[in-house]
Order: C-alpha cells, then structure tokens, then sequence
C-alpha cells in the first residue's frame, strides 16, 4: 500500500520537523520520517541537553562562590543523579512540545527507517518488520550527521566516548582527556571540569575553537588555563590505548615533545560526519560529494524533486542553521522563491566558561577577502552589568570595513554572548555601519551596552574605555 503526500521529510531533526511545519502551513500534505526520536540529536542527544548540564554546572560554581556576593552556603554538593534527572526532564519536556506541534500541523509522523526508491517515493521499514511505502512530490533529506573518530580508535561509549556517551555518564569522572577543541570539546571541558574532573583538552590546529577569531581563541584558552584546565594546541594524537584503568592517550606536543596522558575517560570530539550512507541516494539519482549532498541556494539537490538541508549537506552544521535551511527548501517547493541564505549572517555560539559567539567575518577572512578593515574591543571589566555580575572576563570585538565603514563582522567572549550576538545579526543583516550601531541607546545597567560601547570605539568615539 502506497500513502500520497506532497513532501516527505527524511528525519525529524530541527531541520526536518520545522521543515514538516513549515509545509503544513503552506497547504502541504506533509509526511516526517524518523527512525528514533523526534527532535534529533540536538534535542535528544546534542545542543539541549549539554546545555542543560552546563546549566547545573553554573548552578554549582554559583554555589562555591557564594560567599563573594554575601551568601553563606554550608554542605553544598553536587548530585549527580539529579543533574541527569533534570536534564531528562527538560528533553523530555521539549521533545513533547515538538510532538505536538507536528500534531498541531497535521504532519504524518512516520516511524522506521527511510531508504530512497525513486526521486518520488521512498520505503520505511518499521521496528516490528513491516514495511511502508510513501509517494511524494518533494522529497525532503535531513538526515544529520555522526561523530567522528581518528583512524584507528573505536568509540565504544565506555572508555573511548562520543558526546552521546559523555551525555549518559553514570557518574562524573576523575579525570578526563577531550580530543578536539571545537564547540563540543571545549563545552564538555568546561563542565566536567568545573563539576571536579581533571581535564586535558588536546588540539590538532593552533588554537582553540579554530573556526572562531585569534584574539577570541587566544582569551578563551587563558580563560581555560585559569580553570586549571591543560590545554595543549598543535597536538598530534599518536596512539589511544585502553584498559581496565581507563584510557592512555600518547601525544606530541607543538613543541616535538612527545607525551603520555592517563585518564579514566576519552572524550572524541573530532566533528561530525554526514549521516548518508544506506538512504538510497544512488537509487534515486543523488550525487554525493565525500558523504555530503550538494545542493543550490534553494537547497535543491541534483534530482529537481529532491532537496537536502542540514548536517548532510556541505554547509554550517549547527541546529538552527538546519531550521532555516528547512523554511527555504520548503518555500521553495511551494513556489514561493525564497531568497537564499547568506551563512556570513549565521550566528555560532560555544556555551564554554566564558561563553563565545561570533556572526560575520573575523578580522582575518576579512582581510583574506580584501577588505581594509579596522577593528574595535570593549572589555568586559568595563561593562557596569558584568562587573556587578562577578563575570569580567572577555570582550566584544567589531571589525568593519575602512571603505565604507560597514559591519563586517562581530565576535564575543564572556558573559551572555550567545544571547547578545542577536542583536549582531540584526545589524548586519540590515547593513548597519559602525557608527549607526553605536547611535542604537542600549538600557543601562545592560550587558548590551559593551557591545554599543564597541560600536563607539569602532565609530572612534570611545566612551567608557
């Protein structure tokens, strides 16, 4: 028995499922495939519950420092069962949430396995056995991605772990070795650490975050030192042993020293690749690029009625840059002509301690595409809020176009950053030059206000610094 539908959604990711939405809205008889849980693994088993665990981490270094602010705390301790037991709760909170909005919409949901037939149908193979086939119009691929490991080391989610396995820890361990100084690692080295592990985080790259800005690495890798994290860059991993003790990683540091780090857990945090294989791509016509499925600006594939969106195509593997792919693809389908995205406007954000964002151009791809630029900083030890907030570490930094004095760029380290490079992504969006940023009143006393205070150094009308 064939089901009709207008789009059928490969995964219900947050790509997939607000895809599914979006579909529903427009009048489109809508079908969302997914073999687990909806949600995927942001919701499930990536950005939400990490973050909620680095919620109770920060509950917990509130806790030590309570005195500083004239709270005297005795006998605090960390549970470690109740911090996973309020993570589950607020997935499981969340997760409801999206099931019924698919319900809201009228989406199919559909349980099983998807595997391409035809660039117009598609089978799904269920837990108990059975099979179902679906037709569609549009077919829709989000299929995410999987954590990568170096060659030779196998994660088996005891010793050697994925940040799946790092996620369903039993218990908080002694020591922990993090390979790959990324968003991911740098974000479980800040938790495990400040909940008491003795973390060694290893880079193969020159520094930390090394997507993100020099200067913003260059803070945030003191930052990490100060918390007696050990933080070796230009590290390469030689070999990764196991045993009943735990793990034993052999490195050579930057300098040509070669070393030994023990520890009781390995986190591999190497990146993700795209989750492609066995979905029927060659059955239906689809081209593949290493695991990657190239698209257009629509997110159309090379079959005209297959599109792809998210970790599986060759774009920013971050949640709500798959949402928005989602909206266009979808858009475009209903004939709508969407414009494109531009990703130089696709903010990223690391939850480490102290939290980075950035959107935009740093100073150096700025000037690798040829622009004159200037760039502008206001240190946080000089914004009132986060004085008063005891969290002084980090900047705002602006770069901008000499030319036309146009915002290129915008990263932030300290507190608040993932929630104040909004407001950076306006501006850009919307072309501001740095001195229409800096005429933007912010309320005082406000975090907001460094990155005004930014915007009037960069405009050459420094203010409070």
């Amino acid at each position: 028995m064939t089901d009709t539908y207008d789009i059928a959604i490969i995964g219900a990711g947050p790509g997939g499922y607000v895809a599914a939405i979006r579909a529903s809205q427009l009048g489109m008889k809508a079908a969302l495939v997914e073999k687990d849980q909806v949600g995927g693994t942001c919701l499930n088993r990536g950005c939400v519950p990490t973050k909620a665990l680095l919620r109770s981490a920060e509950a917990w270094s509130l806790a030590q420092s309570a005195a500083e602010y004239g709270v005297q705390l005795t006998g605090a301790t960390v549970d470690w069962a109740q911090i996973q037991k309020r993570k589950e709760q607020v997935v499981s909170r969340l997760r409801k949430g999206v099931e019924s909005l698919l319900k809201k919409n009228q989406v199919t949901l559909v349980q099983g396995t998807a595997t391409l037939l035809s660039p117009a149908s598609l089978r799904v193979q269920k837990a108990d056995g059975a099979t179902e086939t679906l037709s569609a119009r549009h077919i829709l691929i989000a299929s995410g991605a999987r954590a990568k490991t170096l060659l030779g080391v196998t994660i088996d989610e005891e010793r050697v772990l994925s940040s799946t396995g790092a996620l369903e820890l039993d218990h908080i361990p002694a020591s922990l070795v993090v390979i790959g100084a990324g968003a991911v690692g740098v974000e479980f080295a800040c938790l495990f650490q400040t909940l008491g592990s003795k973390v060694t985080l290893l880079e193969a790259l020159p520094q930390v975050l090394p997507a993100e800005d020099a200067e913003v690495a260059e803070e945030l890798a003191k930052s990490l030192k100060r918390q007696r994290i050990r933080v070796e860059v230009g590290a390469r991993v030689e070999k990764v042993e196991t045993d009943e003790q735990g793990v034993r990683v052999a490195f050579t540091t930057a300098a040509g020293k070669a070393e030994t780090v023990a520890a009781e857990k390995l986190l591999m945090a190497v990146g993700r690749g795209p989750a492609t294989d066995g979905l029927g791509l060659e059955a239906a016509g689809v081209k593949t690029d290493r695991g990657f499925i190239p698209v257009n600006g629509h997110m159309q594939t090379n079959v005209p009625s297959i599109y792809a969106i998210g970790d599986c195509v060759p774009t920013l593997q971050l949640a709500h840059v798959a949402s928005a792919e989602g909206i266009v693809a979808v858009e475009h389908m209903a004939g709508l002509n969407p414009r494109p995205l531009n990703y130089d406007h696709m903010p990223r954000a690391v939850y480490s301690r102290p939290e980075v964002a950035s959107v935009g151009l740093t100073e150096a791809q700025a000037r690798e595409k040829g622009h004159a630029v200037r760039t502008a900083k206001f240190p946080f030890m000089a914004c009132s809020k986060a004085v008063i907030l005891g969290e002084r570490e980090g900047f705002v930094k602006l770069v901008v176009s000499e030319a036309y004095d146009a915002l290129l760029g915008v990263q932030i380290i300290g507190p608040g950053a993932t929630e104040l490079i909004g407001e950076a992504v306006l501006a850009l969006r919307q072309e501001f030059t740095a001195e229409e940023f800096s005429r933007a009143v912010r309320p005082h006393p406000t975090l907001s206000e460094a990155v005004m205070e930014a915007a009037h150094a960069a405009a050459g009308m420094p203010i409070h610094y």
